[in-house]
C-alpha cells in the first residue's frame, strides 16, 4: 500500500490513501506500516479523512506541530489539513480507513454535533473491550470492501456511521453524537465546510452568510450556540493553524505566508498572529523549530 500524492503544495505534499487500493471515496487496509514508512516520513497532507486502529505495538508521528507517541490498542483520527509525519514505527499493526469528506458527512450531520471534534488529532488509548467493540465494525468493513456485491457503498457507510459513533462514545466528552436540531446543525457544518475551502481567500462572516442564503446574524447566532464561538473567531482560528503549519512545516517567508493567507500585507499578517497566538510569528517559528529540533 503506497500512497499516491494527489496535488502539490510548494513544500507539503497531499496523499491519497485510497487511490492505492484503486478506491474512490472509501477504503479500508489492513497493514504493516513498515510497507508505507519512507513515504509517511515525508510532512504530508491526506485527502479526506483517516481513522486507524493501531492493534499493536507502538508509532510515534507529528500531526501538524505536535509529536505523538501511540501505543496499542488505540484509536486514532485525522482531517483533510492536518500535516503528518511519521518518525518510527515498532512491531506495529494497523487497520487503515480513510474517506472522503463526502462519504459519510450526510449520513453523520443528525447525530455527530462537533464533526470536528471526531478529526482533530484524536488519540484514544482504549481497553480491550473497547478495541473488541471497534474492531468487529472494522472486520465487517474489511470484509465487505473485500467482496463484490450490489449495495457495497450503503453498507459501507453504515458501518463505518456505526464505528464512528462509537469511538464518539469512548471520548471525554461524550456525544459529539449528542442529537441537537438537524437545521443547525446542517448550517454548522456546511459553515464550516465552506470555511475549510475557502479560508485563505474569504474572512468575512457576511460572505459565508450569503453563500448559505441566511443573514449574517442568523449564522453567528446559530455558530454561537452551537460551538460557543462567533463565525468570525472560526474563521480566525482557522487562518492562525494554517499559519502556524506553514512556520512550522513550509520554507515560505513571512510576506510569503501573508500572501497566501490573504493578508494586505506582512506587517498586518504580523499583528493578526500577535493578537491570536500570543506572539508575533518569527518567535512561534523558533520556539517551535528548537523543541523539535
Amino acid at each position: 500500500m503506497i500512497p499516491t500524492q494527489t496535488q502539490t503544495d510548494t513544500t507539503i505534499p497531499v496523499y491519497n490513501l485510497r487511490n492505492c487500493t484503486g478506491a474512490t471515496d472509501f477504503a479500508i487496509v489492513r497493514v504493516d506500516p513498515f510497507e508505507i514508512l519512507g513515504k509517511l516520513q515525508v510532512p504530508h497532507r491526506q485527502e479526506g479523512y483517516t481513522v486507524n486502529l493501531l492493534l499493536q505495538g507502538r508509532v510515534t508521528k507529528f500531526i501538524d506541530f505536535e509529536y505523538h507517541t501511540i501505543e496499542a490498542p488505540a484509536f486514532f483520527s485525522g482531517g483533510p489539513d492536518q500535516v503528518h509525519q511519521y518518525d518510527s514505527v515498532e512491531n506495529a499493526e494497523l487497520i487503515c480507513i480513510s474517506f472522503s469528506r463526502d462519504f459519510l458527512i450526510n449520513e453523520m450531520q443528525g447525530w455527530v454535533a462537533c464533526w470536528e471534534c471526531m478529526f482533530n488529532k484524536v488519540i484514544l488509548s482504549l481497553d480491550n473491550g473497547s478495541m473488541e467493540e471497534l474492531l468487529s465494525y472494522a472486520d465487517l468493513m474489511l470484509d465487505e470492501f473485500r467482496r463484490s456485491k450490489p449495495k457495497k457503498d450503503v453498507i459501507l457507510r453504515n458501518l463505518l456511521n456505526a464505528f464512528i459513533i462509537s469511538a464518539a462514545r469512548l471520548m471525554d466528552t461524550p456525544l459529539a453524537v449528542m442529537q441537537m436540531d438537524a437545521m443547525q446543525n446542517r448550517l454548522v457544518q456546511q459553515f464550516k465546510q465552506h470555511v475549510d475551502i475557502h479560508f485563505r481567500k474569504i474572512t468575512r462572516v457576511a460572505s459565508y452568510a450569503e453563500m448559505l442564503a441566511v443573514t449574517p446574524g442568523h449564522l453567528n447566532d446559530v455558530i454561537k450556540a452551537t460551538t460557543g464561538k462567533t463565525a468570525k473567531q472560526i474563521i480566525d482560528e482557522k487562518r492562525i493553524l494554517e499559519a502556524k503549519r506553514l512556520l512550522f512545516w513550509g520554507d515560505y517567508n513571512l510576506k510569503e505566508i501573508a500572501s497566501l493567507l490573504n493578508f494586505e500585507n506582512d506587517s498586518y499578517f504580523n499583528r493578526f498572529f500577535k493578537k491570536h497566538a500570543g506572539q508575533t510569528p518569527a518567535l512561534f517559528q523558533r520556539a517551535i523549530r528548537e523543541k523539535y529540533n
